[in-house]
């Protein structure tokens, strides 16, 4: 038995979620749906996970002056780690609530898509939700997968620029992170289509909501140009 079975209580409600929107719009929308409205949900979360971000980034110069300071002195670094926190308001584990938050989500979205069920029967442009890549048989199938994975790829390709202009840490091998991006190209490779465009959306909507919680802020004119 599959270690994923303990979520199969939580994956029937997402099916009967995913199947009662299906009632109304094509059940590949009704993916799309569903994981807008469950990311739309952990959406607090995720602007708790860009505070912290943020806090740790400005935190990060006196971090490494305190280090630099009490270096090989654990007893002295540790307090100061603590009283700098305290006074920030802040935490080293801040905003890492939203990340962990993700994962039962994914694991039940990706249960709920690998496991034969009637949603899999179902069709986006005339391809069965279900079918994997290795199983298409027309040049039609193929395009669909070939649609999807472009997509991810240029979702992927947005988020690596975005990690480029990222200063990475300096540790060996560093720079394979900025490839993750394109990670999900990958997996979904592995996936029926349905869990395929879920992925699909549920990147869409990180990147998205990463350019929008991470953006600059907009420049004030100086004084003398007011």
């Amino acid at each position: 038995m599959s270690v994923l079975a303990v979520l199969d209580p939580v994956v029937r409600l997402a099916h009967d979620a995913v199947a009662a929107l299906a009632t109304v719009v094509p059940t590949a929308l009704a993916i799309v749906l569903f994981t807008v409205a469950v990311r739309l949900a952990l959406h607090p979360l995720a602007r708790s996970a860009a505070r912290g971000e943020k806090a740790r980034a400005r935190l990060a110069p006196r971090i490494e002056e305190l280090r630099r300071t009490h270096k090989g002195r654990p007893e002295k670094l540790n307090p100061a780690l603590a009283e700098l926190y305290r006074t920030e308001q802040s935490s080293p584990f801040s905003g890492l609530l939203a990340t962990f938050a993700q994962i039962p989500f994914f694991s039940v979205m990706y249960r709920l898509f690998t496991t034969p069920n009637d949603l899999l029967g179902h069709r986006l442009a005339g391809v069965p939700l279900g079918l994997h890549v290795t199983e298409a048989h027309s040049a039609a199938q193929l395009a669909v997968f070939g649609v999807l994975y472009a997509a991810l790829a240029a979702v992927g390709y947005v988020n690596f620029r975005r990690a480029a202009r990222t200063p990475l840490p300096a540790a060996p091998g560093a720079a394979v992170l900025r490839y993750l991006a394109f990670g999900t190209v990958v997996f979904a490779a592995f996936v029926p289509l349905a869990a395929g465009l879920y992925l699909l959306t549920t990147s869409v909507w990180t990147s998205a909501e990463r350019a929008l919680l991470h953006r600059e802020p907009a420049l004030q004119p100086s004084p003398a140009l007011a």
